[in-house]
């Protein structure tokens, strides 16, 4: 038993501190799904993690003919498929193991306000979310990561006491109209340039004319004498 002051953490850390790849995949995750930082993609992943460690372990002990797990197993099927990471009928084990980490968080409830275009942004969803305006069964629900079910995502609504509630809300107002499209740097036209007039890429303006040559077959003046 622990000291209640020092609650035992709930998720896993990477083995490794530094992997250039991987940071780069959480903090793209992170940006994607609007979470607050990468202790709850580590999160999502621990428990991705704890649904394959039962399914692999459930496995060997139905092939060696336990009763008891066979029941376990569909118990871990029909739990999958009620947080809709996995379908209401014909998942399997094997189901399991294919899952990543991303069906977790698209089940987390900052994500799902936001697919039901309750928000126009994930920022906005999990603003929204902690300050109180959002109701699920009838009760105010301010985690943002709290893993839904298929029965409690219809239920999912505005405040009755939110001014969110009324449609003129200026917050409500899609701004989408007035966004232009991000076009990656490495994909905008480059801006074309003239080449210089001399050889170093200097001197000259672009406009300037050049000098006139002199004549070749000009005959030399003549100075004086007969």
């Amino acid at each position: 038993m622990g000291d209640p002051k020092f609650p035992r953490r709930s998720y896993d850390t990477p083995s490794h501190p530094w992997q250039g790849e991987r940071i780069k995949a959480e903090a793209e995750i992170v940006r994607q799904y609007g979470l607050k930082n990468k202790t709850e993609v580590w999160k999502a992943q621990t428990v991705l993690r704890d649904f394959r460690g039962q399914s692999r372990e459930l496995q060997a002990r139905v092939r060696s003919g336990e009763a008891q797990a066979k029941l376990e197993a569909d118990n871990l099927i029909t739990k999958c498929a009620r947080i809709g990471v996995l379908p209401v009928d014909g998942g399997t084990l094997n189901d399991i193991l294919a899952l990543t980490d991303v069906k977790i968080l698209e089940r987390r409830l900052q994500t799902i306000v936001y697919r039901k275009g309750l928000t126009n942004s994930m920022k906005q969803a999990r603003q929204m979310i902690v300050h109180g305006h959002i109701y699920m069964n009838g009760h105010r629900v301010t985690v943002p990561g709290y893993i839904v079910t298929r029965l409690e995502e219809s239920s999912i609504e505005y405040n009755p006491s939110s001014p969110y509630t009324d449609d003129m809300h200026p917050m409500r107002q899609s701004k989408q109209s007035n966004k232009k499209p991000y076009v990656p740097l490495e994909m905008r036209p480059r801006e074309k340039r003239s080449p210089r007039n001399d050889s170093r890429g200097r001197g000259a303006p672009r406009d300037a004319a050049p000098a006139a040559a002199p004549a070749k077959d000009a005959a030399p003046a003549k100075t004086g004498g007969v």
